[in-house]
């Protein structure tokens, strides 16, 4: 029973950077521990409270869609962010399948570009293995979200979907967009 029980963070802890980002990484880990057990729609269901709550998907789906986003009605703005939040989540519940003591750690914060804040954090092996996770963090005017992860000082994750989704916007449009996000969404959750 307690398997099927979503679980929730304290939204009180959106109040500074480091606060959002630990907050999501615990109910990721919290995920993460009992994921073995979980199929990934299970794994999807928990993750999606837990993102929504820490990432500001609208935000970062309209940085990727660029002059595409101006353009699209508010039904497909609605559709696109859908499409996006269901294959972000999908994604992560598919890449953490499981859990063998990993730990995360917040190592700093850096003021960035355009009124952001860098949070660094690491994510521990057992073996002392780590990788550097760096989130970019925003206030809307009300609370900081999260809008963007640097993974090992590497290429930003929305600077990826940014190449990947303007590439099916001008050969498909923003309907394109939305078809191909919900069907990796789905080729995911299916395990192909």
């Amino acid at each position: 029973m307690a398997a099927a029980a979503p679980l929730r963070p304290v939204l009180a802890a959106a109040d500074s950077p480091p606060a959002v980002v630990e907050t999501f990484q615990s109910g990721l880990l919290d995920v993460m521990k009992v994921a073995k057990t979980l199929s990934v729609k299970e794994r999807y269901h928990r993750l999606l409270p837990v993102i929504e709550d820490g990432f500001h998907l609208r935000t970062m789906v309209r940085i990727a869609a660029g002059t595409y986003w101006e353009e699209a009605s508010e039904d497909q703005r609605r559709d696109l962010t859908a499409a996006f939040k269901r294959m972000s989540v999908t994604t992560l519940a598919t890449l953490f399948s499981g859990y063998s003591g990993q730990v995360f750690k917040t190592v700093g914060q850096t003021d960035g570009a355009g009124a952001t804040v860098l949070v660094e954090t690491h994510l521990t092996d057992p073996d002392g293995d780590y990788h550097s996770l760096a989130y970019v963090t925003k206030n809307d005017g009300q609370r900081w979200w999260i809008v963007d992860v640097i993974v090992d000082g590497g290429i930003s994750e929305l600077k990826v979907r940014i190449s990947e989704y303007r590439l099916i916007l001008k050969q498909s449009g923003v309907d394109g967009l939305i078809r191909a996000l919900n069907a990796k969404a789905d080729a995911l959750t299916q395990g192909t």
